[in-house]
Order: C-alpha cells, then sequence, then structure tokens
C-alpha cells in the first residue's frame, strides 16, 4: 500500500477543481522525490494538468525548493508557478511543463536553436541574486572536496573494487587541489548546479525551456553550469560545437556583467570545472547503483570518465593523472561496466 499515495491524493482533493483528480505517475529523479500529474476540472470539457512534487520530509527538505522557486519565477526565470505548498508533509501543487525532455529532442539540426535558448535562460539565471529568504550556500572548498572524495570512494574503491595506493591517493589530492583553486579562483554566480538535458523541458509554443531541479542552487563559479550543459553526461556533442555553444555563453555572460574573462581564459576555467564535475558525477553513478538500486546510471560512467580523459590531456600539470586514468582506471571501467566513446583528439 502507497500512504504517501493516499495521502497527496486527499491533499490535492481539497483545492478547488481536485475533487475527482486520480494522481498519475510521472517520474522520479535520482533523489527520493517523486513527481505525479493530476489534472483539474476532471470530467469538464478542458482539464488543465498539473504536477504534484512528493518529497518524503525525512528524506528531502522543500524550503530551499520553494524559496529559490518562488524567488527566481518572480524574476522571471523559466521555473515552475508554485500553486500550493505543505512543507510539513512534503507535497507541492506545481505548474505542468510537460514531457518533453531537451535530452529526447535533441538532433544535429534542432540542436543548435535548443543550446542557444538554454545559454540565454543560464545567463538570466547565473544574475539572480540570493533569496531574501533563503541565502545560497557557497560552493566552497569543504564542498568541491566532498564532491570529488565520491569519485575514489564510490567509482574506484566500491565499484570497480580498486585498493588505491598511497601514490594513487596522493596523485588524486594533487590533481584535486588543481581543480579545487581553479574553481575557487572563478567569478561568483548563481549556479543551478544540475543545468543538463534532463533538467530542461522544451515546452509547446514557448522558445525557453523550462527548468526544473534548481534545489540545491548555490552560490559558485561562473563556468559550472555551462560545462553541466555543454559536457552532458548524459549527450555528447562534437568539440567544434561545444566551442562555439561556449563562446556564446562567455560572450553573453560577460555582456551581464558576471566576468571579463577573454576566451583561452573562460575554456580554460571550463575545462578544468568539467574536470572537478566529471569526478562527482562518476562517483554518484557508481553510488546510485551501489546504495539506491538505480543500477541504468552505471551506462553513464564510461561517457563520463572519457571527458576526464580527454580534458586532463590538455593539461600539463595533469599529464600524470591523465595517464593514470587511460591506463589504470579506464581499462576496468570497460571490463567492468562497458566501452568508452570513441575519444575525440580535436583541439580548439
Amino acid at each position: 500500500m502507497d500512504t504517501r499515495l493516499q495521502l497527496l491524493t486527499e491533499w490535492v482533493r481539497q483545492f478547488p477543481g481536485f475533487e475527482r483528480c486520480k494522481a498519475e505517475p510521472v517520474s522520479g529523479d535520482a533523489s527520493f522525490r517523486r513527481y505525479f500529474r493530476v489534472w483539474q476540472g476532471v470530467g469538464q470539457n478542458e482539464p488543465r494538468p498539473f504536477i504534484v512534487m512528493d518529497a518524503p520530509p525525512e528524506h528531502e527538505d522543500c524550503v530551499p525548493f520553494v524559496a529559490i522557486a518562488r524567488h527566481w519565477h518572480r524574476q522571471g526565470v523559466a521555473v515552475p508557478d508554485i500553486m500550493q505548498a505543505d512543507l510539513k508533509q512534503g507535497f507541492l501543487l506545481l505548474e505542468d511543463f510537460g514531457d518533453q525532455l531537451m535530452l529526447a529532442q535533441l538532433t544535429d539540426d534542432s540542436a543548435d536553436q535548443l543550446y542557444r535558448n538554454a545559454l540565454d535562460e543560464l545567463t538570466l539565471i547565473a544574475r539572480q541574486t540570493s533569496p531574501a529568504d533563503y541565502p545560497l550556500p557557497p560552493y566552497d572548498a569543504t564542498l568541491l572536496d566532498r564532491e570529488m572524495a565520491l569519485f575514489p570512494d564510490w567509482l574506484l574503491e566500491q565499484q570497480l573494487g580498486m585498493n588505491l595506493e598511497n601514490s594513487e591517493k596522493a596523485l588524486l589530492d594533487t590533481t584535486f587541489s588543481i581543480l579545487r583553486e581553479s574553481a575557487l579562483a572563478q567569478p561568483e554566480v548563481t549556479v543551478h548546479r544540475d543545468y543538463h538535458s534532463r533538467n530542461l523541458l522544451v515546452r509547446p509554443g514557448e522558445a525557453r525551456p523550462g527548468v526544473i531541479d534548481f534545489q540545491d542552487a548555490v552560490a559558485g563559479p561562473v563556468t559550472y553550469d555551462v560545462v553541466s550543459l555543454l559536457k552532458d553526461c548524459y549527450v555528447q556533442w562534437p568539440e567544434g560545437r561545444i566551442c562555439n555553444w561556449l563562446e556564446v555563453y562567455r560572450q553573453s555572460s560577460r555582456e551581464a556583467g558576471l566576468h571579463r574573462a577573454d576566451r583561452e581564459t573562460f575554456r580554460q576555467w571550463f575545462e578544468l570545472m568539467g574536470m572537478q564535475r566529471h569526478l562527482k558525477a562518476a562517483g554518484i553513478f557508481a553510488r546510485l547503483s551501489i546504495r539506491d538500486g538505480k543500477h541504468s546510471f552505471l551506462n553513464d560512467i564510461p561517457r563520463t570518465v572519457q571527458y576526464l580523459i580527454v580534458a586532463s590531456s590538455r593539461q600539463p600539470a595533469l599529464r600524470h593523472f591523465h595517464e593514470w586514468l587511460s591506463d589504470r582506471v579506464m581499462p576496468l571501467i570497460e571490463a567492468n561496466i562497458g566501452p568508452a566513446p570513441k575519444q575525440e583528439q580535436e583541439h580548439h
């Protein structure tokens, strides 16, 4: 018996027009949150769809989601409007952006326009201030380190069964230090923190993508979100296209007063930031499989680690890390999880 679904249905039915609604599952995500679609005005000519979020309070805190959603919505960011909220029970009734994930809409022909729209929205997000009732946490050294530690803890040791030698631990420490320093040296903006093709929805009749899953937003490095988008763990684009889109974002974010970086500096920030994010993501994918039984995320590990190999090949200071990843880690990933995508050696 799904008691929370029963509670959620009773909660929604108290609002006008929802008295006869049924909650249909839409999806879950990589957390304990679940989403359902309900219809207002069932039995009438044109019932309207809404989304109900179920976020069990013992696992998920809705306060950041509500504070950020309300603040960003007022500032014109395309996040769902919150119709009703019960923070004690962990239920939210939200505007429905539909089911068309950007990921499913991407083709060689559609990509350019979809990415440009997503980059425009990203510039708007980066310019936001913290909500008055919820100061965004800083993306500080502690948080950056905690995220990178997921790579050895969950992927190398638990998923791949590696027993790291002291020299390997020292190599990781040196690498993490270089990536941490680069991230902390970047200008600080508002960071969505999970801005990619599975968290952007293509809406009928709207150029701008609907933005979801923003509750972990922080104040952090200017290139973090653009890395999530352009070096997406779920889809890979040729180097030339990534460079073009990155330059579009560098210019629009510079015009918005978010930084003063030239092309080379911004590209270097982007490359090193991407490595920090992909270390974190690869570790999270392993954890989702081991701890939460969400094994499909393992399929994204070879692509994610391949990004690390390509990015580290461009950094003289990370030559040893690059060689170690290529010679020691990737063969274990390919033997235990699956093949890496073909490596691109184009340099721009």
